[in-house]
């Protein structure tokens, strides 16, 4: 086997290129394994470059798909807490899980984020507040709980959320990290700064949030200047 012969199985899957690197890695482990039992003397697929993925990142939720999921979740329910959670504190689904009762403090809600360990005081939305206030409490004083009383793994909660989502007709890939995003365009588009939005997330980078930011100040410009257009357009 030589290169050339590498790059022509990665073509046969050209219009799936996650798929063409994934043949490249297992091909570069079986001639590895090859190389260890004598049998070859060297690696072709050394050197034959991945596939470019295109791709536009998780899906934003737009307003529209966030009142869809509040019209079939009434407020209340799990599901709707559940969406309040995330969409007012802009957090992961990994924190969310871990958020009760122990995270309510005269600052707001209290944040450790298990991928940063970025401690966050996040003010208390009113729309998440009168979901909270709706929240029966339980034994394991975890806002989210399964059907069985159990407190939610970060899996389990990706799954239910997936599932309410289905449920409210909305389309694949409104994920709950969607949420997350949500919320950081919804902070911009309110006139929010890199740096106060990553108040509220908890972002390191503010590479993301700058696009937020941008997009929100592109969005304001556009509708400043035209409506100075239209007052300067004199009847005929």
């Amino acid at each position: 086997m030589q290169s050339k012969h590498v790059r022509q199985i990665m073509n046969k899957y050209n219009n799936s290129p996650t798929t063409a690197n994934r043949m490249l890695r297992l091909l570069s482990m079986l001639m590895e394994h090859a190389i260890h039992m004598g049998v070859a003397e060297s690696n072709p697929t050394i050197g034959v470059p991945r596939m470019r993925i295109k791709s536009q990142g998780i899906h934003s939720w737009t307003d529209i798909e966030i009142a869809q999921y509040e019209k079939k979740w009434p407020s209340g329910t799990k599901e709707r807490l559940a969406l309040a959670l995330l969409l007012y504190t802009g957090q992961r689904r990994s924190d969310i899980v871990k958020m009760g009762s122990h995270s309510l403090t005269p600052h707001g809600l209290y944040v450790k984020q298990q991928k940063t360990k970025t401690e966050l005081y996040i003010p208390i939305h009113p729309l998440l507040q009168k979901e909270l206030d709706l929240w029966e409490p339980n034994n394991t004083g975890k806002f989210l709980v399964t059907d069985k009383g159990n407190p939610m793994s970060v899996n389990n909660f990706y799954n239910y959320f997936i599932e309410w989502s289905r449920q409210a007709g909305l389309p694949q890939g409104c994920s709950p990290h969607g949420l997350r995003k949500a919320a950081a365009r919804r902070l911009a588009e309110a006139g929010c700064t890199a740096h106060q939005i990553a108040a509220i997330t908890g972002h390191k980078s503010l590479a993301e949030i700058t696009r937020y930011t941008k997009a929100a100040e592109q969005t304001g410009l556009a509708k400043l200047a035209m409506s100075r257009l239209l007052s300067s357009v004199k009847p005929d």
